[in-house]
């Protein structure tokens, strides 16, 4: 078979095979660690959570959304960031901007794409972390125990339930992938420039995944210690009255918690999630 039989003509399905792909592939390899952060944010502690004992638990409801939701973050971002380069093209070139104009494309085109995303990952962050932290025995066990107070709560209820942290998983993924995904695609285009070439390798977009994964991950980390407090809470609470009440009660140190498991994971994840996602869209097509 001629080698590009193997190629997918449409950006969009690159875009969306590619980023189904290498969701998958970084939350299954490093789920342990998301374990261990989950664990060490909780409020109930880290031994009492779990420990280092079941750091799988919460598995499938991951490898249930980790496709939908990366090929979902993928077809926006690569869709906004072709939209608005097209647009800049059509004024002739005219960087409205000045050097800034491609790094405020790829926030904006990152911002749509996490929105996206959260759509299905709010969902299964709640039912997975819930495991993680053995609040139930599993993901299904979790998902079960949401569903059955629909007596109590109604469907209205259930569905908050579901969607549980949603404003501050939005207000902690929007601005780390402001800061990613501007850095990643400014050290591709160092790189390609450095080297004369258009495209480059995954292993190259691996490593500067890598580092502008870290770097975000570290600065996020508080509101990711907000998100993890709201989605474990036994009630439903605002995430201002929470804050208060964290900051009262264990200071601010509390919102690095897990920051080293955190920024270990993500930017050994950045480089397993980006790296995968340009090899896949390498090979069906042009690179990104």
């Amino acid at each position: 078979m001629e080698s590009s039989t193997s190629k997918v003509e449409s950006p969009f399905a690159r875009a969306l095979l590619a980023g189904a792909l290498a969701g998958t592939t970084v939350d299954l390899s490093l789920y342990p660690i998301d374990t261990l952060k989950t664990r060490l944010q909780s409020s109930t502690g880290f031994y009492q959570s779990g420990g280092f004992r079941g750091i799988y638990a919460g598995v499938g409801s991951a490898l249930i959304g980790s496709a939908p939701g990366a090929a979902l973050f993928f077809v926006s971002y690569e869709s906004i960031k072709s939209l608005l380069k097209r647009a800049r093209e059509a004024e002739e070139g005219k960087r409205w901007m000045g050097d800034w104009s491609e790094p405020f494309e790829h926030m904006a085109a990152a911002s749509v794409g996490e929105v996206a995303a959260c759509a299905v990952r709010v969902p299964t962050e709640v039912v997975k972390q819930r495991a993680q932290a053995k609040q139930q025995q599993s993901s299904l066990a979790a998902l079960r125990f949401i569903l059955g107070q629909r007596r109590d709560i109604g469907v209205a209820g259930v569905w908050r339930e579901m969607y549980r942290g949603w404003g501050i998983t939005i207000m902690r993924e929007v601005p780390f992938t402001v800061i990613q995904f501007p850095l990643w695609e400014g050290l591709k285009e160092w790189r390609r420039r450095k080297m004369g070439k258009d495209g480059i390798t995954a292993v190259e977009s691996g490593v500067f995944g890598s580092m502008a994964g870290a770097v975000a991950a570290g600065v996020t980390t508080p509101l990711d210690v907000l998100k993890t407090r709201l989605m474990l809470a036994r009630e439903r609470e605002r995430a201002g009255v929470l804050l208060v009440r964290i900051m009262r009660e264990s200071g601010p140190r509390i919102f690095f918690a897990g920051m080293g498991p955190r920024v270990l994971w993500i930017s050994a994840g950045g480089a397993i999630f980006l790296g995968s996602y340009q090899w896949a869209f390498n090979a069906m097509g042009e690179p990104p």
